[in-house]
């Protein structure tokens, strides 16, 4: 991951920023999925605490993918929100970061339900063991997804894990995402 390209929204006063974020990280996905995974990660430079991810998308990734990527149309219906950046060499002195997704266990009647089928036990029984309380809530920032199989929305928990020194090399999924690779942080 020698090279960067940022993508920043542009300011909208009809539209807030995690709107127009969740838009274009789900084309960013859709364009992914179409590529294929693996060599190409994220970040979002801008993200502070609480929900929001920022205004910024940066792709890392070698010259040669990120070229290939951008050269699709992927961005059509956000050209007028966003500012696209050119493709640049990451700086030598970068340090390296995790961006990871989380998943919380939320849905404690989908947990009873897999209780039941895996252990055979009844549904009293998977009530006691997994109560209405037990569903874990996130803190972390986020983008609102829509499912192409279900057609549900969903929310993409996005963990920007502490900088460090060393670099982790890995593959990243259609989301550009990894629970191991890092991406540059700078």
């Amino acid at each position: 991951m020698d090279c960067y390209l940022d993508i920043e929204l542009r300011a909208d006063p009809e539209f807030p920023p995690s709107l127009l974020m969740s838009a274009l990280f789900g084309k960013f996905h859709r364009r992914l999925v179409e590529y294929g995974a693996g060599r190409i990660g994220v970040s979002f430079p801008d993200v502070g605490t609480g929900i929001a991810l920022g205004e910024r998308l940066r792709l890392h990734g070698s010259q040669a993918d990120l070229q290939m990527l951008m050269n699709d149309n992927w961005l059509m219906g956000m050209r007028d929100h966003t500012v696209l950046g050119s493709i640049s060499p990451v700086p030598v002195d970068a340090r390296q970061r995790l961006v990871r997704r989380v998943q919380a266990k939320s849905s404690p009647e989908r947990l009873r339900r897999r209780l039941i089928v895996r252990k055979g036990i009844s549904e009293h029984d998977a009530l006691l063991a997994i109560p209405d309380h037990a569903a874990e809530k996130l803190s972390l920032p986020y983008v609102v997804l829509k499912s192409r199989s279900t057609g549900q929305q969903f929310r993409l928990f996005v963990e920007h894990c502490p900088p460090q020194d060393k670099k982790v090399v890995g593959l990243f999924n259609t989301y550009g995402l990894s629970p191991s690779a890092t991406v540059p942080w700078f």
